[in-house]
């Protein structure tokens, strides 16, 4: 019997509650016992969430993945003890939509004091990574569409390592296109504070598709070898959202 994952109404308060406590109760037992409010206050709207947005990246691009699963969309809060040594579980909750593992992908992260939600580029030489010589090859083209999405008004752009950190509160592509290039990976994010009553509405979801979708153009710098194509095919399926 196929299992039925309720509509989602937004993320809830409690879960950085819960986040809150985890941090400072991070171990086996507590978790335990607290297993009731992790299931229901942060996987169930996760879930949700997933199955609503599934219909959008469905057909905005059918190759992203949208099972609300663990190590496909949600990254599982505990850690792998055989390579990570301390606290037992990560004190934040990621939902992320790529392809494969490590691809550049649309994401919502959520930790104690943080909501974000944008874009995670990877800028990896591989056979499956495409940014590096998508920013060599279409530089003109990649800038264009930072303007044209108004990418530089909309979002902030921060480097990746083990924590994040911000260059810019907004992309400013004369300043940072040459610290792109050269960043592995890299962020294009929205901020929300926690008071604010769109995370814990529907309404959300309006704001995270209209942000994905404008993301969307630069995100085919990273997942192809002909993103102008791909571009073209989704401004005359979806064209330029206001």
């Amino acid at each position: 019997m196929k299992e039925t994952i309720p509509e989602f109404t937004g993320f809830r308060k409690g879960a950085f509650e819960f986040l809150r406590d985890l941090s400072k109760h991070n171990n086996l037992k507590w978790f335990k016992d607290n297993r009731a409010r992790y299931d229901n206050e942060l996987i169930l709207p996760a879930r949700s969430f997933i199955v609503e947005m599934g219909q959008f990246f469905n057909r905005l691009n059918p190759s992203i993945r949208t099972e609300p699963k663990f190590n496909e969309t949600i990254m599982r809060l505990n850690k792998d003890l055989r390579f990570a040594k301390g606290e037992p579980y990560r004190n934040y909750l990621l939902i992320h939509f790529g392809r494969f593992k490590m691809d550049s992908e649309f994401y919502v992260y959520m930790d104690p004091d943080n909501f974000d939600y944008g874009l995670f580029l990877n800028n990896s030489e591989g056979e499956n990574f495409y940014l590096k010589k998508n920013l060599k090859r279409y530089r003109k083209e990649f800038i264009s569409c930072i303007e044209k999405y108004k990418i530089s008004k909309r979002f902030s752009f921060l480097e990746l390592g083990k924590e994040s950190r911000l260059i810019g509160k907004t992309f400013n592509p004369s300043k940072h296109i040459d610290i792109l290039e050269n960043q592995k990976f890299s962020l294009l994010q929205k901020s929300l504070k926690l008071q604010d009553k769109k995370i814990y509405s529907q309404n959300f979801l309006v704001e995270v598709i209209k942000s994905f979708t404008n993301l969307y153009p630069i995100y085919c710098f990273g997942i192809t070898n002909q993103p102008l194509k791909l571009i073209e095919e989704f401004e005359n399926h979806f064209g330029i959202i206001e």
